[in-house]
């Protein structure tokens, strides 16, 4: 490797670690506010002995993650800085008139501009009907997209009608979080996506249905009676979620490349001690 691509990847990872402290940041003000009102944030959020949120500092954190997400998601919206400031505004707005408390109620007085600010910041595809949304969707509207929570405890964080699938979310251990920052964090975004997409494989499979020659009958949806979240339960192990892992991947074995398979077990390997060291279950 030259030097200079040295360089450029040292940036990369400088840059990456600077947006999940971002991350983190706005997680634990926008927790701290949330818990003020008597909702559930981030159970990994840091807490401190400083004052109370106020709408200052919820601004202030809400202006640096956006602007941490200037090259990401908010790098093709046009007037950035126009956007930033009216959505900061709609958080000052939302504390001060009980948003957070009733969320829908706080969405019904919105403008029609200002739900286009809304919608705009959250990337949502369609306006936004109030009527039709959950109460964790109308909630999450109101988050900035790091800070937002899976109110329900049922795996997805919903955002206005939009469900989403995110791993680590709003309610997975403190411990876990912790060894999962230590594993991925010299991960590019495609090993990244796809590393959280088999950590969330116990909530989908544990909602697909087959019969007993192993063909695929139906998968349940969130609202589904069977639907069921195995994340929510009391003794669910995410050290027994990566052995499982670790074992699909030596069944697999001769079927992969060998460099996937090689890329792959040392992710998992590091992810498992990584468990181990924060005393993770």
């Amino acid at each position: 490797m030259k030097i200079g691509d040295a360089s450029g990847l040292s940036s990369l990872l400088s840059q990456k670690q600077d947006k999940r402290n971002q991350d983190h940041a706005v997680q634990n003000i926008f927790s701290a506010m949330l818990d003020q009102v008597g909702r559930q944030g981030y159970v990994s959020a840091e807490t401190t002995d400083a004052e109370p949120p106020t709408v200052e500092s919820l601004q202030r954190s809400w202006d640096s993650w956006f602007n941490s997400e200037r090259t990401g998601r908010y790098s093709q919206v046009e007037k950035p800085d126009e956007l930033k400031q009216s959505f900061g505004n709609i958080i000052v707005r939302a504390h001060n008139e009980g948003g957070y408390v009733d969320p829908k109620s706080f969405l019904k007085k919105l403008s029609r501009e200002e739900l286009e600010v809304v919608q705009k910041v959250q990337g949502l595809a369609d306006p936004i009907d109030v009527d039709g949304l959950s109460e964790e969707g109308a909630l999450n509207l109101l988050l900035p997209g790091a800070a937002q929570v899976d109110l329900n405890q049922d795996g997805f964080t919903r955002t206005g009608a939009a469900y989403g699938l995110r791993f680590p979310n709003s309610n997975t251990p403190a411990e876990v979080v912790a060894a999962w920052d230590e594993a991925t964090k010299d991960m590019d975004f495609g090993q990244l996506a796809t590393a959280q997409m088999q950590m969330m494989l116990p909530l989908l499979t544990a909602n697909i249905e087959v019969d007993e020659n192993g063909q695929f009958v139906r998968q349940y949806e969130p609202g589904d009676p069977e639907f069921k979240n195995p994340f929510a339960n009391a003794d669910f192990s995410y050290t027994s979620a990566v052995k499982n892992q670790l074992d699909s991947l030596e069944a697999q074995k001769n079927e992969l490349p060998a460099d996937k398979y090689e890329s792959q077990k040392s992710f998992w390997s590091k992810l498992q001690q990584s468990l181990q060291r924060y005393g993770a279950n």
